[in-house]
């Protein structure tokens, strides 16, 4: 400027004003009416509580697992992740495939156990060729003999590391980590770290999936446990810990669907067969706050066996044999192998021991072999390379089988699950943080929000408070939290909401399970309907006995939400509390009947599926339990 001094007493007018000029039509304000209040206007300052759900997948096998990349799988983690994201992809029996709607996070799991085995092969890898075995494998598969070679992988995966090659897992291990670092985006995106721990006695599956909170630079200062070094999930635990002291990163490890482990996923007593004590039910309620209710291989929330006045108890069973086809399930292994026997059994273990082994979370994921995770009944890519999409998919063994009794045929599989995770930031520290805190729910692939709070004195009105979360927080516990010390005369009240997907099928009706455990150890359950679309009746015993109805045209694998409702928002009081008794209650939420993925296969490939093969469900949701302790 011609002339600074005036240019300066500009600037410290404009700074130092008293007065804001007002433009045509304001009044003049003052910057007393600016003064440090003594409260927030801004009712957000404060409000740190989860307000996002967030949609996932925790169990994702890609070529990097040999019982996926030996067996057709072409894709690797790269792959996986950009397919979450929303990419279309090529699938490895070459068919375009893409998801309806972007994931928010995944974790790609490959099995520890010779990781990156069958790219290595491909590759011609130096550290594989260095092992007779590895070499053996390799030539067998270059000279179109890979199903030989897949064969004699799998007689050597109960019995030890046939390539012990600490080198080779190590390069796998890293390409896995680089490919997740790449990919994960906080804030749009998120790409965990983790693997698969598949530990498999006597062919049944004690499988976990072990998540990393930590980034590369963490992670990468192990090498992930194989089911080679133990079968033990005590062992698991050991290794879990020995990281986080080593690192001060965080682990944590989620457990398969229980219904092909035998009885053994969930039995009471440890692996080496000693009972429970305080210290094993702690580090396991520790290590395992979430288990996986349901994925292609079957729904383990309970059996009609075991919960014979549940009349929906009987969906997505898989009830013929364990994982290795090799044993057939009995009336006596049902106990240990589904999640709400196991809830029950971890009260009246808490009563013994003063700590519940079993307090888990719910969440559902695809244990998909394909790199591809889809859990849509439209868009059902499969549970492995041979059961992508065709016109005989459905009549194809799901899992290999000793006996042909015990064979599980395609169309048992489930287009199944997600794991939808309530929290604040979608990032790898906030969704492992809510999924540590139990604050998580699954589904059978549908995308319906859910929330539940549990208190002491919330109203009938309040489930329709704009500020229900806010106050849901303040007052109670959310999903995953526990109610201690219920106040004279008080019982439970539970505030749900459930809101459709979007692009889905209304809602049939919202249940409340309930477990408790007697005064002389005995465990107990309890069905209630909650809320029912329609305008159908609840009687006297909290059951609704009229059917939703079913808009389904098989033929043409459609249907229309003339029935249901899009929303439900309930209130419910435990009317049978016993203050003295310990309890848990979990939510399940119903949609109305919808076609199967075998319907729209059958009318796809113009098909006509065998009569027991099942063209309609009604997907579901499952939210983690709250407990109540005395």
């Amino acid at each position: 400027m011609k002339n600074p001094s005036i240019s300066r007493v500009i600037l410290t007018a404009i700074v130092s004003a008293t007065v804001i000029l007002p433009t045509q039509g304001q009044e003049v304000v003052n910057k007393d009416d600016f003064a440090a209040p003594s409260r927030n206007y801004s009712p957000n300052i404060d409000a740190h509580f989860p307000n996002r759900v967030f949609w996932g997948d925790t169990h994702l096998h890609t070529s990097f697992s040999t019982d996926a990349g030996m067996v057709g799988c072409r894709l690797g983690p790269e792959e996986a992740y950009r397919f979450a994201r929303g990419e279309e992809v090529m699938s490895s029996s070459g068919q375009r495939a893409r998801l309806s709607r972007p994931y928010d996070f995944l974790v790609v799991s490959d099995h520890s156990e010779n990781l990156g085995l069958a790219p290595m092969i491909a590759v011609s890898d130096p550290l594989l060729l260095k092992s007779p075995t590895g070499k053996r494998w390799h030539d067998l598969v270059k000279s179109g003999n890979g199903l030989t070679a897949f064969r004699e992988w799998m007689g050597t995966a109960l019995t030890g590391d046939a390539i012990k090659s600490p080198e080779m897992a190590r390069s796998a291990w890293e390409f896995i980590i680089k490919a997740a670092e790449k990919y994960n985006s906080p804030g749009q995106f998120t790409a965990f770290i983790g693997f698969e721990w598949t530990s498999t006695p006597q062919g049944n599956n004690l499988h976990r999936n072990v998540i990393f909170r930590d980034g590369g630079p963490l992670a990468s200062r192990v090498l992930p446990l194989s089911a080679y070094d133990s079968f033990d999930p005590e062992k698991l635990w050991e290794w879990m810990q020995s990281y986080e002291e080593k690192t001060g990163g965080r682990l944590l490890a989620i457990p398969h669907n229980g219904d092909v482990s035998g009885g053994m996923m969930w039995m009471t007593q440890t692996f080496s067969g000693k009972p429970f004590d305080r210290a094993y039910a702690e580090t396991r309620a520790k290590r395992e706050p979430i288990i996986e209710v349901t994925q292609p291989k079957g729904t383990s929330e309970s059996h009609p066996t075991l919960s014979p006045d549940d009349e929906f108890a009987n969906f997505e069973i898989w009830d013929k044999s364990n994982l290795g086809g090799n044993i057939a399930i009995t009336k006596e292994m049902l106990p240990g192998s589904y999640a709400r026997e196991a809830l029950k059994n971890g009260l009246a273990l808490e009563a013994k021991l003063g700590a519940n082994p079993f307090k888990f979370g719910l969440i559902g994921s695809t244990d998909s072999h394909t790199a591809l995770s889809t859990a849509e009944e439209n868009n059902f890519f499969g549970k492995t390379v041979g059961t992508e999409p065709s016109a005989h998919r459905w009549e194809h063994a799901a899992i290999p089988a000793l006996k042909p009794e015990l064979v599980t045929k395609g169309w048992a599989l489930g287009a199944s699950g997600l794991a939808a995770v309530w929290a604040r930031e979608n990032t790898r520290e906030s969704l492992f943080d809510a999924m540590e805190r139990r604050e998580v729910y699954g589904t059978t692939g549908t995308r319906m929000t859910v929330r539940l709070f549990a208190g002491w004195d919330f109203a009938p009105e309040e489930v329709n408070r704009p500020d229900f979360a806010g106050e849901g927080y303040r007052r109670g516990v959310p999903m995953g939290g526990e109610l201690a010390k219920a106040p004279e005369g008080k019982s439970p009240v539970f505030l749900i909401r459930a809101l459709r997907d979007p692009d889905g099928a209304n809602l049939d009706r919202v249940q409340v399970i309930k477990g408790w455990v007697d005064a002389q150890g005995e465990t107990h359950e309890r069905i209630y309907d909650v809320a029912v679309s329609d305008g159908r009746k609840i009687e006297a015993d909290g059951r609704c006995k009229t059917p939703v109805g079913n808009t389904v045209n098989v033929p043409d694998a459609s249907y229309q939400n003339t029935i249901g409702t899009p929303v439900i928002g309930t209130y419910w009081k435990d009317p049978d509390f016993n203050p003295k008794l310990r309890a848990f209650y979990y939510v399940r939420v119903i949609e109305i009947p919808t076609p199967r993925w075998t319907a729209f296969d059958a009318k796809f490939y113009g098909i006509e599926m065998p009569k027991e093969v099942p063209m309609t469900l009604q997907e579901r949701a499952y939210t983690s339990p709250v407990w109540y302790t005395p």
